[in-house]
């Protein structure tokens, strides 16, 4: 489907690709990962041509289709729906073209490809879909211009996935999505029919979802199958036989060196030695390896103090005197690890917030203990670091009176050491300026860390690091993140915030995941006899769907049918020495009735197939 030959490209006199050569499979879904500043976005933009490479191409089937979100979000006056709907060029030129056709024939083939590329369910699909990525009924018919750019920006990934290109190209989809939104996508993708390339730094995601790992490292990239615990378990058998293959080449230099020093000195062998110096001179080192040794997170302990740190008693919180969030009950404890669940839009920020006493509740009660420090990360923090300083004089301004040793401390733990302590930040990565704001917040130890989707510039190996400083941390942890693997092996309490309020959550977070797939309200908790029952229920509805998707494709095909047979009729009537054997030599009284009769057929199936049709959208 997509061949990768040798595709080289050189920006600012720096190489980001270097040869890049790789075949995908037809049909694969594939994750492209690599290391922050790799060049996971460069290649992806030559596939969609919008780079040209120094050297090499990407190569697709003639004719085939591909789709690519632009940076620029979609604005204006159009309602997201009217956006989603526009994606699909070929059904809005179809349908303009049937209410504007005079000829007969030509308005069959119309029809019949409307209905061929399912044109008519295509409202119903792009409500899914824009529901799938949070946009409730009320959301879908706002103009565009009310919503924020991270909004804008699913929009755009609705409209991309409605048209159904024959290849996708996401370049972080998650980053502008909650956990539940993220589910949703992952799941419409596994059933996505064509081939994928997707960059992602989450590990979950790229298990499940992906069928193949491009690697890109060093300007190169290697093709692995299987998802990314897959890739990994290839990686490390590679390191080792590197590893192996390199002390391997360490021991053969070695002997030569040894011979060429005893030999070259006597006649007799000299010939010998200069022979083994030319096999000296050609052998190749074995590279090894790169590992980031600056990559690193390190959370100062916090001193000890008595529970709870927090407490809310049936509080309620919110802007300019408007509750959002009301009869909050809540206890914080200093070993508590708590993830703060709920679509983008209940409150999960405002809680957090909350909790950071950067809002105060508008009634009922919030106990802190007073000596409490919190540290509390944004992506503002890192959107507001100034780009003309560096770290080690954001770390100096930030802790004043502090000596310069424990300032580079400090920023030592989260790596910036050396060179990379004095680089401007407008030459950090944002990985890196994530880190910054990072070692910023915890620079008095905090007894409460407050992360609000720390994850969305590391890529999966900074990701996995953070994870394990979490987990050596030891005070409290409250975390806002859709990235399921942080929060499996971080969180040890679940708390939904949602229907203006937040409560824990009774169950895994497997569970929540199920609980939100489902999307039934039915709550969390249930005894084992509801559960049961809920299951039962859910393999009826399955059940009863598949039956009315038989029934719609079943009308869709009759009315295909019907429709063609009516142009035929009607080309009898226009023409009818060219006309079809069944209708030749009848009279134009006769094929008229003959149409009509037909096309009463026809309005009896197109009228079951709209209310078949209604029935399933309403079912889902």
């Amino acid at each position: 489907m997509l061949n990768l030959n040798g595709i080289t490209v050189r920006l600012g006199g720096r190489t980001i690709l270097d040869g890049a050569t790789a075949a995908l499979p037809p049909g694969s879904r594939v994750g492209l990962i690599g290391r922050n500043g790799a060049g996971k976005s460069t290649l992806v933009r030559v596939i969609a041509g919008q780079l040209e490479p120094d050297d090499g191409s990407a190569d697709m089937p003639k004719g085939a289709r591909l789709g690519y979100i632009a940076q620029e979000a979609p604005a204006g006056d159009a309602t997201p729906f009217d956006t989603v709907i526009a994606a699909d060029l070929e059904r809005a030129a179809l349908m303009l073209e049937s209410e504007n056709c005079e000829d007969p024939d030509r308005l069959g083939d119309v029809y019949e490809r409307l209905i061929a590329i399912d044109a008519y369910t295509a409202p119903a699909r792009a409500a899914q879909i824009l529901i799938g990525l949070g946009f409730d009924e009320e959301m879908q018919q706002r103009p565009l211009d009310s919503f924020s750019g991270g909004w804008k920006m699913r929009v755009a990934l609705a409209a991309l996935l409605f048209s159904q290109p024959d290849l996708l190209l996401l370049d972080e989809p998650s980053n502008h999505l909650d956990l539940e939104a993220v589910m949703w996508l992952e799941d419409f993708l596994k059933g996505y029919p064509a081939t994928i390339v997707v960059v992602s730094h989450e590990r979950d995601f790229l298990n499940n979802v992906v069928d193949h790992i491009l690697h890109l490292q060093g300007g190169k990239i290697t093709l692995y199958p299987g998802g990314y615990d897959a890739f990994e378990r290839q990686r490390a058998e590679r390191m080792a036989q590197l590893e192996a293959a390199r002390a391997n080449q360490a021991a053969q230099r070695e002997k030569l060196q040894a011979y060429i020093a005893k030999n070259s000195a006597r006649a007799s062998t000299a010939k010998q030695a200069q022979s083994r110096q030319k096999m000296l001179a050609k052998m190749q080192p074995i590279a090894e390896m790169a590992n980031d040794p600056t990559l690193s997170f390190g959370f100062p302990d916090p001193s000890e103090l008595r529970p709870p740190l927090i407490t809310l008693d049936l509080a309620s919180v919110g802007y300019n005197a408007t509750p959002i969030l009301k009869r909050l009950n809540l206890r914080l404890d200093p070993d508590d690890r708590v993830a703060l669940l709920g679509r983008n839009g209940n409150g999960k920020t405002t809680l957090a917030r909350l909790l950071a006493a950067q809002l105060t509740p508008l009634e009922g009660a919030m106990n802190a203990t007073p000596k409490m420090k919190v540290g509390y990360f944004t992506q503002y923090q890192v959107e507001e670091l100034d780009t003309d300083d560096t770290p080690l004089e954001h770390m100096t301004r930030i802790m004043r009176g502090a000596t310069p040793a424990a300032v580079r401390a400090q920023l030592g733990r989260f790596g910036f050491s050396g060179d990379k302590a004095t680089t401007k930040v407008g030459k950090l990565s944002g990985g890196e300026r994530a880190r910054l704001a990072l070692a910023l917040i915890t620079r008095e130890a905090p007894h409460l860390l407050i992360l609000d989707e720390p994850t969305n510039h590391l890529d999966v190996d900074a990701r996995e690091a953070l994870v394990q400083a979490l987990n050596a941390y030891s005070g409290a942890v409250v975390l806002v993140s859709h990235d399921r693997h942080m929060l499996e092996l971080t969180a040890d309490r679940l708390v939904l915030v949602d229907e203006g309020t937040a409560r824990e959550f009774d169950g895994s977070l497997d569970d929540y995941i199920a609980f939100v797939l489902k999307g039934d309200p039915a709550k969390p908790g249930m005894s084992k006899a509801e559960r049961k029952a809920d299951k039962k229920a859910a393999a009826e509805r399955r059940d009863r769907d598949a039956a009315l998707r038989k029934t719609v494709r079943e009308l869709e095909a009759e009315i295909a049918r019907l429709t063609a047979e009516r142009s035929g009729i009607e080309r009898a009537m226009a023409d009818p020495s060219g006309a079809d054997p069944r209708w030749r030599g009848k009279a134009m009284g006769e094929l008229s009735r003959m149409r009509g009769d037909v096309q009463a057929v026809l309005d009896t199936v197109e009228l079951r197939w709209m209310e078949a049709s209604e029935t399933l959208e309403s079912a889902n």
